[in-house]
């Protein structure tokens, strides 16, 4: 399905949320890898270096993946992405259409009667 414009308006305000949620939720746990890394004060640094940095690359890819370069025609399975991984909510798609919202609940409903 693609998105009318009012609602790949709705989409775009949409990303910029949730990219917001995923970037605090990495910034806390490389922060939990960090407060490890204080409290255990080891003696060879390498693997805490190499924790965060395959923590911080890793999540970089996930972000470029998922938000760069995003078309009008993949916003709507973006969206769905977004449903399944939580991050965002229904609650969160309520300026949609009624038409958008209807899909998107289809959608979600083959993918659970489905398991996929």
């Amino acid at each position: 399905m693609d998105f009318s414009k009012a609602d790949n308006k709705v989409a775009r305000k949409l990303f910029e949320v949730a990219l917001q949620r995923e970037l605090k939720k990495e910034m806390q746990a490389f922060s939990e890898i960090l407060d490890q890394w204080k409290t255990q004060q080891p003696q060879d640094n390498k693997a805490d270096y190499y924790k965060i940095f395959t923590a911080v690359t890793d999540f970089d890819k996930h972000i470029a993946r998922r938000y760069d370069g995003l078309r009008n025609s993949w916003f709507f399975d973006t969206v769905i992405a977004m449903l399944v991984d939580k991050t965002i909510t229904t609650a969160d798609l309520e300026d949609f259409s009624e038409e958008a919202k209807s899909e998107i609940s289809k959608s979600l409903k083959f993918r659970e009667v489905n398991q996929l």
